[in-house]
């Protein structure tokens, strides 16, 4: 393990900025998820220090630095080759908006820095020298595999409400359980998910939609009460046999056990990409209910259908057919895309005396049609035969 620990970049310059803080006089340990993981013998880059020296002391030990936010203590070191922020040891006070502080207050203990934290996972330090500094039973909690707020826990998530959310999250990704008297702050805390950012919400979402415990997290949101004051319905026996690391896939799932309600995405500020994803999830998965046409293969890519033959499964709907057998019929077709068709609206009003209209798209929808049913070659001219033949009779 140590190996690994002196062998990636952010550790080696994470290791670097804290031997040239203590030649400077300070502290300095590595903290947060990093040090969590590096017990877990999990990989994680995203390495933070924290120091006994104020920001303006740590601008004057390093040559480069950035202000990310010195205001609330941390500067980012650059002299190492890689990014590496650095936050003053702080206690926090104040939380009207149930997120963030009102004030910050610098200070020189690091038990002090550590009390703030969320949870005694998350609460741990380590050396340079791979020691760690474990105040509050971190290591305890992992071994037992429980999640437990530093302190109070109803303090906890007053200070800042989305840590609710958090804990779920780390209980689906780990499959940890949370800590009775921890659990039962979230019930009586669950309705001040509401001071919550929706688009800080999405995110602890989709982290457990991604993750591998995701119907223990669903049930851990249903049985906290937080599911009232969330958009949508979380019912956990939906998610039994779900599990995928896209989370797109998640969100359009979350969409389909709601009665395939695409606006749960809006509410949750789901970009326009993914509201696409699941627009043509959605409807492909209608489309395997039903008997799956050649229009229906051309117009759904392998991925969308792919996904769509999973929802089947999670929802114990047996299809007649597997997806090989969808990837061989569509690689069968005499097109992979309209884009494919021999002829564009241009060449349909060469061929006629019509003006532009809606007649131009139904008629190429009719030529796809045929075209896919092998009445006719994807062949400009036999098309333009056919465009003759189709507008007399039209």
């Amino acid at each position: 393990m140590k190996e690994w620990f002196k062998k990636k970049m952010h550790w080696q310059a994470a290791k670097k900025v804290i031997n040239t803080i203590e030649q400077a006089g300070f502290e300095a340990y590595i903290v947060g998820g990093a040090v969590r993981d590096y017990y877990l013998k999990k990989e994680n880059n995203d390495v933070d220090i924290a120091t006994s020296a104020l920001p303006e002391e740590v601008q004057a030990i390093f040559t480069h630095t950035i202000d990310v936010g010195i205001a609330h203590g941390t500067v980012l070191v650059l002299d190492f080759g890689e990014p590496i922020e650095v936050t003053t040891y702080r206690t926090e006070s104040g939380y009207s908006d149930h997120r963030r502080p009102d004030a910050v207050h610098f200070v020189r203990n690091l038990k002090e820095d550590l009390k703030r934290r969320d949870f005694t996972m998350n609460a741990m330090a380590l050396s340079k020298s791979g020691d760690y500094i474990d105040y509050y039973n971190g290591r305890q909690h992992i071994d037992n595999k429980v999640i437990c707020a530093v302190g109070e826990p109803l303090q906890r998530f007053e200070e800042d409400a989305l840590r609710m959310l958090r804990a779920v999250r780390f209980a689906s990704q780990l499959q940890f359980s949370i800590e009775h008297q921890t659990l039962q702050a979230i019930h009586q805390k669950a309705s001040t998910i509401s001071y919550i950012s929706i688009e800080r919400i999405q995110v602890e979402l989709s982290k457990i939609f991604t993750s591998k415990h995701t119907q223990m997290g669903i049930e851990y949101i249903e049985n906290t009460s937080l599911s009232n004051y969330l958009p949508g319905k979380f019912n956990h026996h939906s998610w039994t046999k779900f599990y995928s690391e896209d989370r797109q896939v998640g969100w359009a799932y979350f969409c389909l056990v709601n009665e395939s309600d695409l606006s749960l995405l809006s509410a949750y500020r789901c970009s326009n990409k993914d509201k696409l994803f699941t627009k043509g999830v959605l409807g492909a998965y209608e489309c395997l209910l039903n008997e799956i046409s050649p229009i229906d293969l051309l117009r759904y890519d392998l991925s969308v259908l792919e996904t769509a033959c999973q929802f089947a499964k999670w929802q114990n709907n047996v299809l007649p057919f597997s997806f090989d057998d969808l990837v061989y019929r569509k690689s069968a077709l005499p097109i992979q895309h309209v884009s494919e068709l021999a002829i564009s609206g241009r060449d349909l009003m060469e061929w006629s005396s019509e003006k532009r209209g809606a007649w131009i798209k139904r008629t190429l929808d009719a030529a796809i049609l045929a075209v896919l049913n092998r009445e006719v070659e994807n062949d400009k001219q036999q098309l333009k035969e056919w465009f003759h033949a189709f507008h007399d009779e039209g």
